[in-house]
C-alpha cells in the first residue's frame, strides 16, 4: 500500500496516533470521521492506493462550499495540532479480500511511525443479546493491552469490552493466524457451513480483521464499538467521535476554537440521498 502525497502538503511524521474506521451497519465509523476531520479541520496529506478497495469517486465532502476537489476511496487526514492522523474510507473492500487489505494497511500504518491505532465501527443491535446498561454507556471497546481484550482506562471511561471475544475461540485463532501470516493446521481450520454460526459472527466483521492485523504489528490498537440499526445513523457518529475524543483527551470545544464543539461535514446534507425538489409539489 503506498501513499500518494497531496501536492504542495507537509505529512506530519509526529502524529502518532491514527483515527480509521472499519466499515459496518449504517456506516456509523465513516460518519464519525468525517466529523472529526471537519472539526479539526484536518489537512489532507494524501491518498492510499489499495487494489483491494472498490473504486469510487466524489465531490469534496467538507467545503464549506464544494470546490471540486475529487474525493477518493482511501484519503489520508493530519490534524497537526491535535496530534492526530485521520484515514477516511469511502467504499468497501472487494469481497474475500479484507484479510490482505487488513495486512497491507497494517504494514503502511506500522511503517509510518504511529504507536496508537483507534478503530471506528458499528455493530448490528439484533446480535447483542446481553445487554448491560449499568454503566449509563453504550459503547463497546476492544483492545490489545491485555491478551483478553481489556484495557484500564476504556473501563474507567464506563466501556464495556466486547462481549462476544475470546481469544482462545477457534474463530479469533483462525483469524490471528491469517494475520500473522502463518500456515493455519488443517484440523483447526473451520468447516463448510461453520462460518456462519455465531461464533464467527464478529471475527468475520472488518474491524476483527483490522484488529489482530494491527496487533500482529505490535502496535496498541483500540476499536469503539457501538451496537446500532439502519437508519439515521448520525446521532450514533457523533457519540463514535466524542469516545474517540474521551480516549485521547481531547475536548471538541478546543478544536480551533469551535464554540459549537463539532462542525457538520457538507456531505451529510445528501448522506441519504438528495433534497427533495419542491418545486414539483
Amino acid at each position: 500500500m503506498e501513499l500518494i502525497p497531496e501536492e504542495g502538503t507537509h505529512n506530519h511524521a509526529d502524529s502518532s496516533t491514527l483515527i480509521l474506521p472499519a466499515l459496518s451497519i449504517g456506516n456509523v465509523g465513516q460518519l464519525a470521521v468525517d466529523l472529526l476531520v471537519a472539526s479539526t479541520k484536518a489537512e489532507r496529506v494524501g491518498f492510499l492506493d489499495s487494489p483491494y478497495v472498490l473504486p469510487c469517486v466524489g465531490n469534496d465532502a467538507y467545503g464549506p462550499v464544494p470546490q471540486g476537489h475529487l474525493a477518493l476511496p482511501l484519503e489520508a487526514y493530519e490534524s497537526a495540532s491535535n496530534g492526530m492522523a485521520l484515514i477516511q474510507q469511502r467504499s468497501p473492500v472487494v469481497k474475500g479480500r479484507m484479510i490482505e487489505f487488513a495486512k497491507k494497511l497494517a504494514d503502511y500504518v506500522a511503517a509510518s511511525g504511529k504507536k496508537h491505532v483507534i478503530v471506528l465501527s458499528s455493530l448490528d443491535f439484533g446480535r447483542w443479546q446481553r445487554i448491560d446498561m449499568s454503566s449509563g454507556s453504550q459503547m463497546h471497546y476492544l483492545s490489545s493491552s491485555n491478551a483478553d481484550g481489556t484495557d484500564d482506562y476504556c473501563e474507567k471511561l464506563g466501556w464495556k469490552r466486547l462481549q462476544d471475544y475470546n481469544p482462545n475461540q477457534r474463530s479469533w485463532k483462525y483469524l490471528n493466524t491469517l494475520a500473522d501470516g502463518n500456515a493455519m493446521p488443517e484440523d483447526s481450520l473451520p468447516f463448510e457451513g461453520e462460518l456462519e454460526e455465531e461464533e464467527y459472527y464478529y471475527p468475520s466483521l472488518p474491524f476483527a480483521a483490522l484488529f489482530s492485523s494491527f496487533k500482529a504489528k505490535g502496535l496498541k490498537v483500540t476499536c469503539i464499538l457501538c451496537y446500532c440499526s439502519e437508519g439515521d445513523n448520525t446521532p450514533d457518529a457523533f457519540h463514535l467521535a466524542e469516545a474517540a475524543c474521551k480516549l485521547l483527551g481531547v475536548s471538541p470545544s478546543n478544536f480551533h476554537g469551535n464554540t459549537d464543539n463539532w462542525l457538520i461535514p457538507i456531505s451529510w446534507k445528501t448522506v441519504y440521498g438528495p433534497p427533495a425538489d419542491m418545486s414539483l409539489f
